[in-house]
């Protein structure tokens, strides 16, 4: 599985960077296919996996299972446990989402396209905040969970090895030691390093960013004779790829019990700070309103939504396929490293708890961030303060722009400097959390689901990440996003495999509650 793993992840990342915009348009070319061609798939599939994920927790002789035996305890505090989870499961991209995304559906969404409201309207919020929930709320999570659940449940609970393969026992059985079970889990290793590269190498543009909001460093972005907006140069890249490389092998070589579990309750730290900020000098009583409004016809929606579909060649077709679809393809593509990292801190828990811990309260979590965040730059849109500075400000940037408006228009300029320097530290530990956690994932499917993998181990594939990542980087912008297209494709086969997932975890289940009490049957 090794040497398959390392082959087929350099001939891709070579392929990516030495023709990177051949390789984006064949990867283009074939990820739009799919989606296109799969787009009532996707969305019946995930809507799928959340009704299975809630049929779970409605059935007590199911929802009381522990994901281990009888008498185990969880390893980790509940506190310890959330901010883990949250870390690898969005993390970094809500630093950047948490206003896009709801920028992006004030100015577009099908109620806007169907000509009934007006964009960047008081009465295109509602609907703004409707999709951006929807994208951020259940349907992700319970993507997470089911594949987190079934991978907690047969490790732990019949104690094998803690890799992909082994959520089909029940369907597969001894055939998974061969060659099957070796596609599945070099799959997922493929899917991880893929998953892990693009996001820290789009997180790294970001960190420059804000480095250079903060010092105006001149050499850390520059305009280029393709383009004239600033952008970061190559020995900026390099020098916070390393940086942030160096702390992630440095804590994952530390254990998920001490430097993992530490930056992330770091992170939750920063980010409650960081939303407490909002809640002071934001628009208070417009964003707790806005908060039960988008909650209450989020939950009202959900049904209709779930399953809305338009024709793929409308221009709301159109907008599904870049918003709704790719999310989740884009979601079920990084399940297996999500997935194994939540299986991998959840033993002692129960399947209630599990599902509850891992999908209700971080979708809750995110409704926080996206109203703080996304409600105030849209207020400031909506009052005439930022003068569409938000709106046209590149995606990336966004976040600070709504900073510095509002700390600006609240006669707190030079307290913005400070606010910015925490944004900054945010996304550097959410960055070394995430590049840390798919660490330990990858050595975790390399060790057969162990924990023995020792320091060389996380040593050589940090290198690894780090190499691909910047080579990657040096190379262009069309390496990741061909790398992102390769990721996406890799969704639709790994969604089959998660149907046999549920598949195996319900006969298993039915079996053990219902038919017969003894696993050795």
């Amino acid at each position: 599985m090794t040497i398959a793993s390392k082959l087929l992840i350099s001939a891709l990342a070579l392929w990516a960077a030495i023709f990177p915009n051949k390789a984006l348009s064949v990867l283009d070319d074939a990820s739009s296919s799919l989606l296109n061609s799969f787009n009532a798939y996707y969305i019946y599939v995930v809507t799928l996996f959340l009704f299975f994920c809630i049929a779970m927790t409605m059935i007590p002789a199911i929802a009381r299972q522990k994901l281990g035996d009888e008498k185990a305890q969880p390893e980790f505090s509940n506190f310890s446990w959330f901010s883990m989870m949250f870390g690898a499961g969005m993390g970094i991209g809500l630093m950047v989402f948490s206003t896009a995304e709801p920028l992006w559906h004030f100015g577009e969404n099908p109620e806007i396209i169907g000509g009934d409201i007006q964009p960047h309207s008081d009465e295109a919020v509602q609907f703004a905040f409707r999709y951006a929930f929807l994208h951020y709320g259940l349907h992700p999570w319970g993507i997470y969970v089911i594949t987190g659940l079934c991978l907690a449940y047969f490790a732990h609970r019949y104690h094998l090895p803690l890799t992909i393969r082994s959520t089909l026992a029940p369907l597969l059985g001894k055939r998974l030691n061969g060659y099957i079970g070796h596609l599945l889990d070099i799959t997922a290793i493929i899917a991880t390093l893929l998953g892990i590269a693009v996001t820290i190498g789009y997180g790294i543009k970001q960190l420059i960013a804000g480095f250079n909001e903060i010092t105006g460093v001149e050499w850390m972005m520059m305009a280029s004779e393709i383009s004239t907006t600033p952008q970061a140069t190559k020995p900026a890249l390099l020098t916070a790829l390393f940086m942030v490389m160096f702390l992630s092998i440095v804590s994952a070589a530390t254990g998920i019990g001490r430097g993992i579990r530490l930056l992330s309750n770091i992170n939750l730290g920063l980010s409650c700070l960081l939303l407490l900020v909002f809640l002071i000098f934001g628009p208070l009583i417009f964003l707790l309103d806005l908060y039960g409004r988008a909650s209450i016809d989020y939950l009202l929606s959900l049904p209709a939504i779930s399953v809305e579909l338009f024709e793929p060649d409308t221009t709301s077709g159109q907008w599904q396929e870049q918003g709704t679809i790719l999310y989740w393809a884009w979601w079920i593509a990084f399940a297996p490293f999500v997935g194994l990292f939540l299986a991998r801190i959840s033993k002692g828990r129960t399947i209630r708890e599990f599902i509850v811990g891992a999908m209700l309260a971080p979708a809750a979590m995110c409704f926080v961030w996206i109203t703080l965040l996304g409600g105030t730059a849209i207020h400031l849109e909506l009052s005439g303060m930022a003068d569409k500075r938000i709106i046209e400000a590149p995606m990336s940037a966004q976040l600070f722009e709504t900073l510095s408006v509002l700390l600006s228009e609240n006669l707190f300029s030079g307290f913005a400097q400070l606010v910015s320097v925490l944004t900054v530290a945010l996304i550097l530990t959410f960055l070394i959390t995430s590049a840390d956690s798919g660490i330990l994932v990858l050595n975790t499917i390399m060790t057969g689901g162990g924990n023995q993998a020792g320091l060389k181990h996380k040593i050589i594939w940090g290198l690894i990440l780090s190499i691909v990542i910047a080579v990657l980087l040096i190379s262009g912008g069309g390496s990741l996003q061909a790398l992102q297209k390769a990721m996406i494709m890799g969704a639709l086969p790994f969604s089959m495999v998660m149907l046999l997932m549920c598949l195996a975890l319900a006969k298993d289940l039915i079996y053990r509650n219902y038919i017969s009490s003894d696993p050795a049957k």
